[in-house]
């Protein structure tokens, strides 16, 4: 079994290897040219919603978890094709994956998490995913981060 599971992929944007031991889910798989003549293109292995995944329960030694970030941008805009647009209740939208997320994790497995603040701020995040991570980093002035959550094993619940 692959053992490190990324939840929406996207485009694989930060990947530096995009056929290692990664399983990519993402609810999206769409080929588009951008204003500007690139190619976007999201090709996942599945198309899995992140909320509710047909997976058994400690899966995965690993997940990455990287949701869309946008509130405040047009449904077609180049924005939405390539990062995803959240809907209004994204406060759940994210709680549920999160918890989906670390369902799927082995006890002790690692989630990745990275996040942008355009819209949403870190505190905010965390609020509504009702956890501490372990670590983060961010940059001055950078909007984007990244935090490591492990999940606990049953027994130290």
């Amino acid at each position: 079994m692959i053992p490190i599971l990324d939840a929406c992929c996207g485009s694989r944007m930060f990947y530096f290897n995009k056929n290692n031991l990664v399983y990519f889910n993402d609810i999206r798989d769409y080929s588009d040219t951008l204003y500007d003549d690139r190619k976007l293109g999201n090709y996942p292995d599945t198309r899995w919603d992140f909320r509710s995944f047909p997976i058994l329960d400690n899966s995965y030694h690993m997940v990455v978890f990287d949701p869309p970030h946008l509130l405040k941008v047009g449904a077609s805009s180049w924005l939405a094709k390539k990062y995803g647009k959240l809907p209004a209740d994204w406060k759940s939208y994210l709680r549920q994956g999160f918890d989906e997320c670390m369902r799927v994790l082995k006890p002790y497995g690692t989630l990745i998490f990275k996040w942008n603040e355009t819209d949403i701020k870190q505190t905010e995040l965390l609020e509504a995913l009702g956890a501490m991570p372990i670590l983060g980093n961010r940059g001055r002035g950078n909007k984007t981060f990244w935090l490591v959550f492990m999940k606990e094993s049953e027994s130290d619940g």
